[in-house]
Order: structure tokens, then sequence, then C-alpha cells
């Protein structure tokens, strides 16, 4: 059994939930109020964890998971809402660069989406793992490489549209609330990484009632791919 140690990260129940029914030799652990569940995972030694909601949570989960299980890889799973209009529900968009369009120190003479003070804008995913994700066959389901914006915002039509050139100007693909902050821990501990975002609703009036309708699905989306990028690792 390889020694590599990856690290699974869903931000919700339905994200993580056909991962750890899989999972052998299972342990379950709870720091600081999130979830982790250690074993064996496609042969490799594997923590699956429940991050909760936004860039807070997800980026203490990396860390935890870095920091203390020692992890050498890690994917995170789950769904975003498209915003082009070529990426469908129930598509796949795997992030080669993730960025915070909710970062704005554009006054203090940064760029949109740049970490202040810092080289930091946009988070590129490992290439390995990338190319990995993206050959991945699964049956009438187009996976495709994107920019993921990343922001501690739920965003409706209404709200999509007061951002609607931000979107534009970085490029984004799919909006979605932990990615960015993810790559950012990621990137500081030289950890390679792959986001995998399943497209549950288009970010519109809509919006709400298609997430609460795929989200109860989602879980085995994304199985495959982290399969085959575990096999490879």
């Amino acid at each position: 059994m390889s020694q590599i140690k990856i690290g699974v990260i869903g931000a919700m129940d339905e994200e993580i939930e056909t991962l750890t029914k899989q999972m052998q030799s299972k342990t379950k652990r709870t720091i600081a109020g999130n979830i982790f569940y250690e074993g064996v995972l496609f042969g490799k030694q594997c923590v699956v964890a429940k991050s909760g909601v936004g860039k807070v949570y997800s980026s203490m989960t990396t860390q935890i998971l870095i920091s203390s299980f020692g992890v050498q890889k890690v994917i995170f799973t789950g769904l975003a809402g498209s915003i082009n209009p070529n990426i469908k529900i129930g598509d796949i968009v795997i992030g080669a660069k993730c960025v915070q369009y909710d970062m704005d120190a554009t006054e203090l003479g940064f760029k949109l989406g740049q970490i202040p003070y810092t080289k930091y804008r946009f988070f590129d995913a490992d290439k390995n793992m990338l190319k990995i994700a993206l050959k991945t066959n699964i049956p009438q389901t187009k996976i495709i490489q994107g920019v993921i914006l990343t922001g501690d915002l739920f965003l409706n039509h209404k709200k999509q549209a007061l951002y609607k050139e931000i979107f534009k100007g970085l490029g984004g693909d799919c909006l979605e609330m932990e990615g960015a902050s993810v790559a950012q821990v990621c990137t500081l501990n030289k950890i390679p990484f792959c986001i995998i975002r399943i497209i549950s609703d288009n970010a519109n009036e809509d919006a709400l009632k298609d997430f609460e309708k795929f989200k109860k699905i989602v879980s085995g989306k994304s199985l495959q791919i982290i399969e085959n990028i575990m096999k490879v690792n």
C-alpha cells in the first residue's frame, strides 16, 4: 500500500456520503467541530473530512488535514453554480485555477482577487491531478477544466447581476464557497490539490430549488474522478 496519504474534503454530508461508505478500517474523529474519517479508500490511506460551508471552515479543515493527519495531497469535491452558458447542470468543472472574487482591495492598489501585500491571486491546481481528472470518463457527463470563483455568498439571479462585471473580469466559469480557500492553504503548505465541482444550478432565480434537488445525488457523481486520482498517487 502506498504511504502517500490523501485528504478528501466536502462541505456537506451529501458531498462525502458515498466516499465514507466505501472506506475500510474507518475511524471517526471530531476536531474543532469538524468531522474526519480516517481509513483506506481505493487501496490508499485517506482522510475524508466534512468541513462545513464557507472559506473559514474549509481553510481550517485543510490545515488540520495537513498538520494533524499529515496528508500529502488534497481533493475537494462539491457543488457549484454555473456562470458559463456552455456549462450545464450535471456537468463537472475541474478547477485549473481558483480565485476569491470577494477579495477586493482594489482601493489599496491591488488587483481584484489578489490577497493584499502578497503575490497570491489565482491558485493553480496540480497539473498531474488535473490531467487525470479531465481524462475520467463518466457516462453522459461533460468534464471540463475551468476557473472557479470562491466567495462567502450564495448567489441568486439578483445578486449575480451585481457581480456580473467582476465575474467577467476574472474569467470565471462557476461559483462556490470553499475552493480558493482550500487552494490557498494547500499552496502555502506546498501541497498538491485538485478542486472538483459538480454543477447543481445556474446561480439564477431557480438556484435554491436546483441546489436542494441536486445535492442529494452529488456524492456519487465525482466518485470515479477521485478514484482515478488516488490510484495513481
